[in-house]
């Protein structure tokens, strides 16, 4: 190499080290602090503290009078890599989901559940499974399922009712009256 060429290479290499502190020095000076009051909710973050409202919970059964098992179907494409929901389907990396509605919780024969899935006492209900779709690992402690659950309420009755067909096909409960308070779902 030149000496041409190593006052290039010099000045390139200054040049983003001096870039570098730069921007090391202005973000100590200026760096961001979280506000006290953020501009917009993020759906499905939590609120640290307890000082902001509570999210409205629409009872699922509010959600089921409307819900669209065809919609559903789509929704159970992001289960299908490890569930299935056929008539003596085998297990996969999760339980065969077909019956699954009315079914106590570790039901499927020959799957290996969690210790927390296996002591859960119930059967899988309505409330239930809208329950585990909106965070698995806060219904079961322990749950083998890695799966973040579904954050969308539409999404979630949806899929119940989309299972509901598969096998289960249980009657959907009364929808509570309109004036009547949100129960939170059961954990």
């Amino acid at each position: 190499m030149d000496s041409r060429s190593n006052v290039i290479a010099m000045m390139v290499l200054g040049s983003a080290i001096v870039a570098l502190g730069g921007s090391i020095v202005a973000g100590e000076m200026f760096g961001a602090e979280k506000p006290e009051k953020p501009g917009y909710v993020v759906e499905g973050v939590e609120a640290e503290g307890g000082d902001t409202p509570a999210a409205v919970v629409i009872p699922i059964a509010t959600l089921l009078a409307t819900a669209d098992p065809a919609k559903g179907a789509e929704v159970f494409k992001k289960c299908a890599s490890c569930h299935n929901a056929a008539p003596g389907g085998a297990n996969g990396i999760g339980p065969n989901l077909h019956g699954i509605l009315g079914a106590k919780h570790g039901h499927a024969a020959g799957f290996a559940y969690s210790d927390g899935m296996k002591a859960m006492p119930g059967v899988w209900d309505f409330d239930a499974m809208n329950a585990w779709l909106t965070k698995p690992s806060a219904y079961v402690k322990g749950t083998k399922m890695n799966f973040a659950g579904l954050s969308k309420p539409e999404d979630r009755a949806n899929i119940i009712a989309y299972l509901n067909t598969q096998g289960s096909n249980l009657p959907y409960p009364a929808a509570p009256a309109s004036g009547a308070p949100a129960e939170k779902p059961k954990t």
